[in-house]
């Protein structure tokens, strides 16, 4: 089986978009859209160095037109996602230790974890007592009694 220059690009634009599966950045798939204008260049049997002229432009074109508006549109929900340690503020849990700053003691349990507290405002929240977690400073968090 012989491979036309058609063929070459063709298979570089599905690895580029097949890549871009498994690599989310929206940049292989701007060379996957360069590579389509090689394939469409070899198709009409242009010269190799217009070709790869062709998807060079390709690439660039689809670099400064569909990859900005990609990201403005497809991934605009993906910015205010809190995760890990920034998931935790807000959230509330049981105190499990008497949380008292002036002994360092105090302990909440949060999904199973159980991590160090401390009060916000110096007082002392007896065990069992229902915190919200104002802020995560390394492995020590800061709560507040709700009222």
């Amino acid at each position: 089986m012989e491979f036309d220059y058609w063929h070459i690009w063709l298979l570089i634009a599905f690895i580029c978009f097949i890549m871009e599966i498994f690599i989310p950045s929206f940049v292989l798939f701007n060379f996957g859209i360069g590579a389509l204008f090689g394939t469409i260049a070899a198709s009409i049997n242009l010269p190799v160095e217009w070709q790869i002229i062709i998807f060079s432009a390709g690439t660039l074109l689809s670099f400064f037109l569909i990859r900005p508006f990609m990201k403005k549109y497809a991934y605009r929900r993906s910015h205010n996602v809190k995760t890990n340690v920034d998931a935790m503020a807000g959230r509330k849990t049981q105190v499990t230790e008497t949380i008292d700053n002036l002994n360092n003691h105090g302990q909440i349990m949060l999904d199973g974890d159980t991590w160090q507290a401390r009060s916000l405002s110096n007082e002392i929240i007896p065990k069992g007592e229902i915190v919200e977690i104002i802020q995560v400073n390394s492995i020590i968090i800061t709560v507040q009694k709700i009222n």
